[in-house]
Formats: C-alpha cells, sequence, structure tokens
C-alpha cells in the first residue's frame, strides 16, 4: 500500500522518491518536536501557577522547537549542495529582495529580546499607537489600545497588531521601565474675584493627600533608575502652580501617579476639590464669560467724592 501511495505521488505530483522521503523525515521532525513540547508544557504547567511564567514557557518552549526543527530539516533539504556557504550565499540574496519586511521584523524581535525596549506586561506608545504588551512574537507584538477615544489612559476594547521593525522606525515611549510613575497635572481655574490664595492652600492639601505617600516609593525608583539612565528630580513632592488667565485664576496641580491609576486619582482629587470648594462662598469656578467694564465706577483710580 505504502508502495502504491509512493507511485501515485511520483505520477501524479511529479515528487522523485527522495523528495518523498525528505517530505516524510520532515514531517516526523515536527511531530516529535510538538510533542515533545507538549509534554514539557504540560510538566511545567503543573508545577507554575503564575500566568505570566506560564506565558514565558510557552513562548521559550515555542521558539525553541522552531529553532532546532529550522536546524533538522534544513540538513535534510541542503544535502545536494556541495556547499553549505554556497547554499546560504544564494538563499540570503533570494530571502533579501523578497522578503524585506519579515527581515526587518525579524531583526527588530532579536533587538527586543536583547536590548528589551519592553516586556510583556509593559504600557508602551509607539508611533502614535498607545497601549499595554500583551503578547510578543517573532515578526510582531501585540497591544491592548488604551487612549484614542477613551479619556485618561483606559482601554478601548481593541487590540493592534504592530509589526516589530517598527521599533527601528518609531518613537517608542514606555511608561513601566526606568522611573515607572508620570506626573499628571490637573488645571482649576476660578475667577479673578476669588480668593485665590485660599484656593490654593485647599488643593495643595488635597493634591497632597492623594500622591504623597508616592514620594519615597518614588525617590527610591528614581535612584535605581539613575544607574542606567541619565535620570534626576529636584523635587518629587505634588505642588500647585499659579498663573493668570483670560477668563481667571488658573491653578494647577501636579502630582506623581502610577500610569494605570491616572484616571482614578483624579477622579478622586476632583471629588474633594468639588466637595471643599463648595463650603466657600469667596471661591467659585471660571468660565468663560462677556464683562463689561465701566472704567469710571470700578477703576481703582476712581475719584472719591
Amino acid at each position: 500500500m505504502i508502495r502504491n501511495i509512493a507511485l501515485w505521488l511520483e505520477n501524479t505530483l511529479h515528487l522523485s522518491g527522495k523528495i518523498q522521503n525528505d517530505l516524510i523525515s520532515s514531517i516526523i521532525i515536527i511531530l516529535v518536536l510538538f510533542f515533545i513540547r507538549r509534554l514539557v508544557l504540560k510538566i511545567a504547567f503543573r508545577r507554575v501557577k503564575d500566568v505570566r511564567k506560564r506565558y514565558r514557557w510557552r513562548k521559550t518552549s515555542a521558539y525553541t522547537a522552531f529553532i532546532f526543527g529550522l536546524i533538522f530539516i534544513s540538513q535534510i533539504w541542503i544535502r545536494g549542495f556541495n556547499s553549505l556557504s554556497t547554499y546560504l550565499g544564494l538563499l540570503s540574496a533570494g530571502i533579501a529582495i523578497a522578503l524585506k519586511d519579515p527581515i526587518v521584523n525579524l531583526a527588530g524581535w532579536a533587538f527586543i529580546i536583547w536590548r528589551k525596549p519592553f516586556e510583556v506586561g509593559d504600557r508602551i506608545e509607539i508611533g502614535g499607537h498607545a497601549g499595554d504588551v500583551i503578547d510578543q512574537r517573532i515578526f510582531e507584538f501585540t497591544l491592548m489600545e488604551i487612549g484614542n477615544w477613551v479619556h485618561a489612559d483606559q482601554s478601548t476594547g481593541r487590540i493592534i497588531h504592530v509589526p516589530n521593525g517598527k521599533i527601528f522606525a518609531e518613537v517608542m515611549a514606555n511608561y513601566s521601565k526606568g522611573f515607572q510613575y508620570i506626573w499628571n497635572e490637573i488645571p482649576v481655574l476660578i475667577t479673578f474675584e476669588s480668593d485665590w490664595q485660599k484656593a490654593k492652600k485647599i488643593l495643595i492639601s488635597i493634591v497632597k493627600k492623594h500622591s504623597e505617600h508616592l514620594t519615597a516609593s518614588a525617590e527610591k525608583k528614581v535612584k535605581a533608575a539613575s544607574r542606567k539612565f541619565m535620570i534626576f528630580f529636584s523635587n518629587l513632592t505634588p505642588t500647585v502652580y499659579s498663573a493668570v488667565k483670560d477668563n481667571g485664576v488658573l491653578l494647577t496641580m501636579r502630582y506623581l501617579c502610577e500610569p494605570r491609576q491616572r484616571r482614578g486619582s483624579e477622579q478622586a482629587i476632583w471629588e474633594d476639590v468639588l466637595q471643599e470648594f463648595s463650603k466657600y462662598k469667596s471661591i467659585e469656578f471660571a468660565y468663560p464669560t462677556t464683562r463689561f467694564y465701566n472704567n469710571l465706577s470700578e477703576s481703582k483710580n476712581k475719584k472719591k467724592k
């Protein structure tokens, strides 16, 4: 029966006996590596319960099986070449022309593995797309998108596949590496008639309440990051800045927060601001209005009667 199948393949598909043997050997190698990988993962998953470690086991075993499969199968199919260097030369020339983008993506994957500009679980922004890295493969990595039409860096629910080659062509920002905190600012605009000094004291106490506990941890992170990057901050404590705008006095709260807690911290701070300002009639929020000014009656230099 096997001989009949071999004859049919040779007559129908014009596959010689040698090619058939090579195909069968390649399939056997793939199946063996597949079952070995499944066995290794089964043993590893019995001992490892952490989701991140399981993910790394899956990825590492997949890469290892791929590399060994490539080596073994290459040995089968290149026997007809007198010199391995000749084969590699012809192969590289053809690949360079036909597979430019996949080669760049493969080089990008090697760079990501070697230099580790990001890892699975990091929050990054690259090429105008921001999100949490949820998967990393040979030719692409995957983001769970944040931002876009959703405010305050929260998830949109979309998954974005980014070619690894983008790491060479686009500027990348990593929210999770190095400093591991971000500065957030909340502007509060009050009227010129408001008691801005009292409002500023209230805002300082509120922003310290919600973020001052991060200062000590942030200082440790800065010291650790400064060993690798030229990162330094003279002051990490929360503060409030004053400025004058067209519609009133602008008080801007600046504070540290964790990248994934930006919206939650902003909501908590705003709720405290609304509650505290409601207690004082001398403090009012400003908004775009039209005002008519009478120089004779309102000027500071008006004549006393």
